[in-house]
């Protein structure tokens, strides 16, 4: 967001959009998203953010976008004058002294009277006299709505409780203006992302933000344009996964995280780690110990997890099982991609028209040169090919470049009596001159390269070995390598540790059903071939036509060099991540 842009006033809205606001600002708590925090979470964020009185709060700016019952903004007060006082501050000083320390914004009308009343409670019993705890409680505190108030920028940290808003609760006139001001806003998005992108936006250079929030946006479609943005700008410093926790006053059905996110350099972003505690490690200690124990670096613990987040992009944020994500990160610092140990992952062709380009293959009317067989995904049965003797009609040369048509008569009069149906393709509409084109180049050589099949939608990993027999359709990707050897690669694909890896971050079809498609393969780390020792090689070769997983798995995790409980976890997160009995036990 352009701040530039960002500076509303009331003048400037419609009345449409004034109404809406007085709509929500009536809603009760259920309907507004109110959800009370309790103190023990409060402190163990306000610490983790920086938020602590032995640093000179005073002269810097906290901003608080829906302080609610005041569960932050109260400690924080509390924590800001310990601060001043520190430092040689009093009530005679407090209003000049304090007067720009905390923004905080509240939109329900009662709940902003009840919580501006205990403030003010809280500065007259520091020694405030009735005028200056009205100063500021009037400095400090505006009602109204967080994302489309005027605000300057430049704090130091956000702090707090996002309200947990679903669209439908949202009138339609208002829902549309956060719309169009906020990119994060996307798919079906609760309204606390939109309270990220803005907090975010108005912190200053190092600013920090601290939440405790649902985890939902880490992972889901929704969350992609805010995983996004901060990937591009921001440190995530310290995470503790609350599921299970008492982290409010009422019982609420979301899975909450803390998260303390710095806005950062970029290469600040990539060289700093994130300190990390899980649902288990919390279970087990106390949160303030845990708190302790993210902040001092130095002490090694086994319930504090540190990993570079490495994320790009809009790509999910894989927090929701450390143990998993320690694991993988330190797989993808220790070995290349698959693609860079040498084997080429790829995809079959794409015809666009199936009942025009496929056919039987001794039954398509075109010259031999103009047809190859086909293999598909119904092809692969019981780990071999059992090849349903359908082929793909070849429009190219090996050169890449189309056929003439003329010097294939019959290849000609074909596609000629078919016409309509092929050049009614978006791909021949796009090259009218090379109307009877594939989606997909058909690759000069692929048919006889020998090759791994990968079906993309399984419950399990599939992968079948071609010897160089068929060309495959586009319901197959394939793996090819001049390096690997194709059995001990296969051995490595039909791991639990390649399942694991696909079933983290690829997203799910229906019943659970994995995607075996080119972007999570590519995800898949391989050591290169030459680096794998000779015993290693035939074994793993030996494994590959194996039907027992302890038997695929056992060279395989030797391969990665898996700890007995690295291994454990691998085991039991792919056994999880299947669907159906399948063929390995």
């Amino acid at each position: 967001m352009n701040l530039s842009l960002d500076l509303f006033n009331h003048s400037a809205r419609a009345p449409e959009i004034v109404a809406a606001i007085s709509r929500m600002a009536r809603h009760d708590e259920t309907d507004r998203g109110a959800i009370f925090t309790r103190p023990e979470i409060v402190e163990a964020i306000l610490d983790l953010s920086g938020y602590r009185s032995d640093r000179p709060l005073h002269r810097m700016r906290l901003l608080e976008p829906s302080f609610g019952a005041g569960d932050f903004l109260l400690h924080a007060a509390q924590r800001l004058w310990s601060s001043f006082v520190h430092d040689g501050g009093g009530p005679a000083t407090a209003v000049d002294g304090l007067h720009n320390a905390i923004t905080a914004v509240e939109l329900h009308p009662e709940t902003f009277d009840l919580t501006a009343r205990k403030l003010h409670e809280q500065l007259t019993r520091q020694g405030l006299c009735l005028a200056d705890a009205d100063a500021l409680c009037e400095a400090w505190l505006i009602r109204d709505d967080f994302l489309l108030t005027r605000l300057e920028g430049g704090f130091d940290f956000a702090i707090g409780n996002p309200p947990y808003v679903r669209q439908e609760r949202i009138p339609t006139t208002l829902l549309n203006e956060y719309r169009r001001r906020f990119r994060t806003l996307y798919d079906r998005a609760d309204l606390y992302v939109p309270f990220f992108e803005r907090a975010l936006d108005l912190l200053g250079d190092e600013g920090v933000l601290g939440y405790i929030c649902a985890n939902r946006w880490l992972k889901n479609r929704y969350g992609g344009p805010l995983r996004e943005k901060i990937t591009n700008g921001y440190w995530l410093k310290y995470f503790i996964d609350m599921e299970g926790a008492d982290a409010f006053q009422t019982e609420v059905t979301a899975y909450p995280a803390i998260t303390i996110f710095q806005r950062a350099a970029k290469e600040l972003v990539v060289r700093e780690p994130t300190r990390a505690v899980g649902s288990a490690a919390l279970a087990a200690q106390s949160l303030p110990a845990l708190v302790d124990l993210l902040l001092d670096s130095s002490h090694d613990s086994d319930a504090i997890a540190e990993f570079k987040l490495d994320a790009i992009g809009s790509a999910p944020l894989l927090l929701d099982d450390i143990p998993r994500l320690v694991l993988l990160r330190r797989l993808e610092s220790t070995f290349p991609t698959i693609e860079q140990a040498q084997c080429k992952v790829g995809i079959g062709v794409a015809t666009g028209c199936d009942r025009v380009f496929i056919g039987a293959m001794d039954e398509l009317p075109v010259e031999p040169a103009r047809k190859l067989p086909l293999v598909m995904a119904r092809d692969l049965v019981d780990g071999g090919i059992r090849w349903g003797g359908k082929g793909v009609l070849n429009p190219f040369e090996d050169s890449g470049q189309l056929v003439p048509l003329d010097a294939f008569p019959r290849f000609e009069r074909y596609l000629v009596e078919h016409r309509d149906a092929v050049t009614g393709r978006h791909v021949a509409q796009r090259n009218p001159d090379g109307w009877y084109r594939t989606i997909d180049r058909i690759q000069p050589g692929l048919l006889e390269t020998p090759k791994l099949l990968v079906p993309d939608i399984k419950g399990e990993g599939v992968f079948v070995i071609d010897d160089g027999r068929y060309y495959p359709h586009h319901n197959l990707y394939y793996i090819t390598s001049d390096e690997w050897d194709l059995r001990a690669l296969q051995t490595v694909l039909r791991s639990s540790l390649t399942l694991m890896v696909v079933a983290t971050y690829c997203t799910r079809m229906a019943g659970g059903f994995l995607r075996f498609q080119a972007q999570y393969l590519r995800r898949i780390r391989l050591p290169h071939w030459h680096h794998v020792s000779e015993d290693l090689r035939e074994r793993l070769g030996a494994a590959a036509t194996m039907k027992t997983q302890d038997e695929i798995d056992s060279p395989v995790f030797e391969l990665y060099g898996l700890s007995d409980a690295e291994s454990r976890r691998v085991r039991q997160i792919a056994d999880a991540a299947r669907v159906g009995k399948g063929m390995l036990q």
